[in-house]
């Protein structure tokens, strides 16, 4: 299916196209994500609800901290553009989240994905007398720095990595690390590979020394969708804590009941032939606490109950606490208490009372765990939806693809080798081998035959004929040479293109989404892009758009 945006949908290009695929074409899904998206029986018992489902519109109880929560939104989002978003809200307005860590330059390209699919389903709600707000949530809270600290741009037919490379001494909350002196060299490389642009003006006031990752994201993604309205949150503070500490106080005072709940969903997940995405361990647990020197992001283990403390241990690093004292730290210090990935989406739904969650494939595996934390912690499960995916095509990929008839598709299924492979046999007419071969095949037929009635003729002239036939095969096996050296450049230049081809739609063997860098389109294309990813996230729900610039 091919989607042209409608002329009067606002700040859309009236030329951007998108080839519209079922989400199989996309490589390394799981099935679960794939019975999800497909609305499969047998994905139905472990979510909320299924596409195309539209329930999610009447938005949960306004909760006792709303007025507390949309004050700490405007203290977060000042500027005028989030003033209609945040006086919606004021009013009872619901809300569609979506959220990502929070990553150099702004992170892969699925992640202005993710808040354009938001933004979408906000819009379609209040359109259905429904208000709602999108916010973005920013995962401040996660310690992994090798998954946030680099970025990937494509440029003269290259892939450029940029790395920050200063690594805090202990996994800590990666949205406090401050960025130092070491970010203005990595910004040089930014404007050479990117150029002169809004985006790149608004990386370079983000990024700068002093700022930590959590305020650089979110200025720079503030910036990017401020026409769209989107609301980013840091939850990763006292006062964030502090209205979602019921949930991080049950997760302490019913681990055990928890933990059980979990290990179970696990279990009827694996008899339906599905993946666990978390492992639920006898000692995991559904919290981290953080030091309170080092700052480090400790991972609370459970130890089982004894006589002597028949509620249990918990263990974080070398020190052990009672449930009572880690409920006195929640109640003091509630910052120091994270969720895990899977109680992380009840604590986010809590806070938000979210009417819906926009997830990539591997969070909406997590909400098929998480269901059973929702409906004990909070007595409902909140609606998820896939996020939007796309592959986005430029004017000179787009070039090649139609001048070697290739879709998205196919290009999703090759290599860089294969590839080649293809556009060569494509290059090399099969007429041309035919008629090589069979001159060949001729050639050596007939002489053959003459060579056998010379030979019985006269020996001497036999001898001369053998001379003869030599020379005319050495200038057959030229004719193959070149033939054979026009095959190779044509092979080395559809390698060029295969390349060329892969390094811009399918990186690495994976989706373009996840691999490149979203701040190379937005540079590329200026800000006005996020409207048409908002445009085509509107159309396009659980499948995969190559998208058209």
């Amino acid at each position: 299916m091919r989607f042209h945006p409608e002329a009067n949908e606002p700040d859309v290009n009236e030329t951007l196209t998108a080839d519209c695929y079922p989400i199989t074409v996309a490589p390394g899904l799981s099935r679960l994500f794939l019975d999800y998206c497909t609305g499969a029986a047998a994905a139905r018992p472990f979510y909320a609800s299924l596409p195309p489902d539209t329930g999610w519109q009447m938005r949960p109880p306004v909760p006792a901290h709303w007025p507390e929560l949309v004050a700490l939104l405007a203290e977060q989002n000042p500027s005028q553009a989030a003033a209609p978003a945040l006086a919606s809200l004021g009013l009872g307005a619901g809300v569609a989240v979506t959220g990502q860590q929070v990553g150099l330059f702004g992170g892969p390209l699925f992640t202005p994905f993710k808040a354009g699919a938001a933004v979408a389903r906000a819009r379609e709600a209040t359109a259905a007398s429904r208000p709602h707000a999108a916010i973005f949530w920013l995962a401040t809270e996660d310690h992994d720095f090798a998954e946030i600290n680099h970025v990937v741009f494509p440029s003269r037919k290259a892939l450029h990595t940029l790395t920050y490379e200063k690594a805090p001494a202990a996994p800590c909350p990666v949205g406090g690390i401050v960025l130092d002196d070491t970010i203005n060299p990595l910004l040089d490389q930014a404007w050479e590979l990117l150029g002169s642009s809004d985006a790149m003006e608004a990386l370079a006031a983000a990024y700068r020394p002093g700022r930590t990752f959590a305020q650089a994201f979110a200025a720079f993604y503030s910036q990017a969708f401020a026409a769209q309205g989107l609301l980013v949150l840091d939850a990763g503070g006292r006062a964030a804590h502090r209205m979602g500490a019921p949930v991080l106080r049950a997760a302490l005072e019913r681990a055990d009941e928890l933990h059980a709940a979990l290990f179970e969903r696990n279990r009827e997940l694996a008899a339906a032939g599905y993946h666990a995405q978390v492992a639920v361990m006898p000692q995991s647990s559904l919290l981290f606490l953080v030091d309170e020197r080092t700052g480090a992001r400790l991972a609370l283990k459970r130890i089982a109950s004894t006589v002597e403390e028949p509620k249990g241990l918990w263990q974080a690093g070398k020190q052990s606490f009672s449930t009572a004292e880690l409920v006195g730290i929640l109640d003091a210090e509630p910052e120091r208490v994270s969720p895990s990935a899977l109680l992380r989406p009840v604590f986010q739904d809590h806070l938000l009372s979210t009417s819906l969650i926009i997830g990539g494939p591997a969070e909406v595996a997590y909400f098929a765990q998480s269901a059973v934390l929702y409906e004990r912690i909070l007595g409902r499960v909140t609606p998820a939806q896939a996020r939007f995916s796309a592959t986005l095509i430029e004017p000179a990929i787009g070039e090649l693809l139609k001048k070697h008839d290739l879709t998205l598709e196919q290009v999703l299924k090759e290599s860089p080798s294969s590839m080649a492979q293809l556009l060569a046999g494509r290059a090399m007419p099969p007429e041309g081998r035919r008629k090589m071969a069979a001159a060949g095949t001729a050639l050596d037929k007939e002489l053959s035959a003459v060579l056998d009635w010379m030979q019985s003729q006269d020996s001497g002239m036999g001898r001369s004929a053998e001379t003869a036939a030599s020379k005319m095969r050495s200038q057959m096996g030229r004719l193959r040479r070149l033939a054979a050296n026009l095959e190779l450049q044509r092979a080395a230049s559809m390698g060029s293109a295969a390349e060329a081809i892969c390094k811009a739609l399918h990186p690495g063997g994976t989706l373009q989404e996840r691999f490149h860098g979203a701040a190379y389109y937005l540079a590329s294309y200026g800000f006005e892009l996020n409207e048409e990813i908002v445009a085509l996230a509107a159309h396009t729900r659980h499948g995969h758009a190559a998208m058209w610039l």
